[in-house]
């Protein structure tokens, strides 16, 4: 089965800026989903994007700051976050996914990563 791997994240300020990269071991046919989560809350999608690009979902708390895109030729989806918030401090989850309101992850087992940290603080 396809393995993600998640990268990119570290410590910044409100209002800075990141740049995610989810990394599949092959080529992925199937929607993509960015996920959070925080110590004691269930993980909830944060943004999606549908195999070729056409589609794309966000989580109301993050849209116009966050964009999603991928790069097939690259087995790679991206998740650029602007004017990060201190809620937006998670660890970070690339899987693939449903891309509908709310989105939802298909967990397939080994091919979600071990996410990567992002922690806005001042």
């Amino acid at each position: 089965q396809v393995q993600l791997v998640e990268s990119g994240g570290g410590l910044v300020q409100p209002g800075g800026s990141l740049r995610l990269s989810c990394v599949a071991s092959r080529s992925v046919v199937n929607s993509i989903g960015w996920f959070r989560q925080t110590p004691g809350k269930e993980r909830e999608g944060v943004s999606c994007i549908s195999s070729r690009g056409g589609i794309t979902r966000y989580l109301d708390s993050v849209k116009g700051r966050f964009t999603i895109s991928r790069d097939n030729a690259k087995n790679t989806v991206y998740l650029q976050m602007n004017s990060l918030k201190l809620e937006d401090t998670a660890v970070y989850y690339c899987g693939v996914a449903v891309c509908e309101s709310p989105i939802v992850p298909i967990m397939i087992p080994g091919s979600w990563g071990q996410g990567t940290q992002v922690t806005v603080s001042s």
